[in-house]
């Protein structure tokens, strides 16, 4: 009996420990697209002139292609660069176990860069994506920080730490502007079915109209129409009860 009293507390402590979230803040954790949402305004068309630092002479234009896919429950944000000096095209992604971002941008010579990082706010409401990834022969540190400094123009810098070096110095910055000039959702514009973002493009279902914001949105509505558009609904329905 005496083992019994000893032995209970240590079995309610671990039995406690064993039940208890993985997440150290109670939160549970999210998933790939609630994480993702918060960067909705980046899908659609961008222009960018980018300048290479300390020749501002010999700046270059770009356009990028953002948008959404899906493949079950994981879902995940795709780049297309033209003109680019630096990427080619590249894929975002939320790591829930981590609570991090990470982008991986192919080059125009094929290679692949992973960067991983964070998403935060600054005191002005800007959101900055900041990312790095370390080169495994260099051991140079390699940096991308993402302004998005409004819905339709946001700006991104590149920045490299050599191994033996305590201070990063920048390679290159992109002002980057959306080509139809169109702003997110919430200001009376259609939001996406699918993806909450700003809806673009009308898709139907049972003689009813909805908006898409790209053709991975639409890809995934057009694979089940009718789960979307009950997701909709409800979500219609909890904003007018409150």
């Amino acid at each position: 009996m005496k083992f019994l009293r000893v032995a209970a507390p240590a079995l309610l402590f671990a039995l406690a420990a064993w039940a208890a979230p993985p997440d150290a803040a109670g939160q549970e954790k999210r998933s790939p697209k609630e994480a993702l949402q918060e960067l909705n305004d980046l899908i659609g068309g961008w222009r960018g002139t980018g300048t290479p630092s300390g020749n501002k002479k010999a700046f270059w234009v770009e356009t990028q292609e953002w948008g959404w896919q899906f493949k079950g429950k994981d879902a995940w944000l795709v780049i297309a660069f033209d003109k680019s000096k630096y990427y080619q095209s590249g894929e975002l992604r939320y790591l829930p176990e981590k609570d991090q971002y990470q982008l991986t941008l192919v080059t125009p010579q094929k290679e692949k860069q992973v960067f991983t990082g964070t998403l935060t706010t600054t005191e002005q409401k800007t959101r900055m994506l900041t990312l790095e990834y370390t080169d495994a022969q260099t051991r140079a540190t390699h940096r991308l920080t993402f302004k998005l400094l409004h819905n339709n123009r946001f700006l991104y810098q590149a920045e490299v730490k050599a191994a033996d070096r305590d201070a990063f110095a920048k390679v290159f910055s992109v002002g980057v502007t959306k080509t139809d000039g169109s702003f997110a959702s919430g200001d009376g514009k259609p939001e996406c079915i699918v993806s909450g973002g700003l809806g673009t493009t009308p898709v139907t279902y049972l003689g009813q109209t909805y908006y898409v914001c790209c053709s991975g949105c639409r890809t995934e509505f057009q694979a089940d129409p009718a789960k979307y558009v009950k997701e909709f609904q409800e979500k219609l329905a909890k904003k007018k009860a409150k």
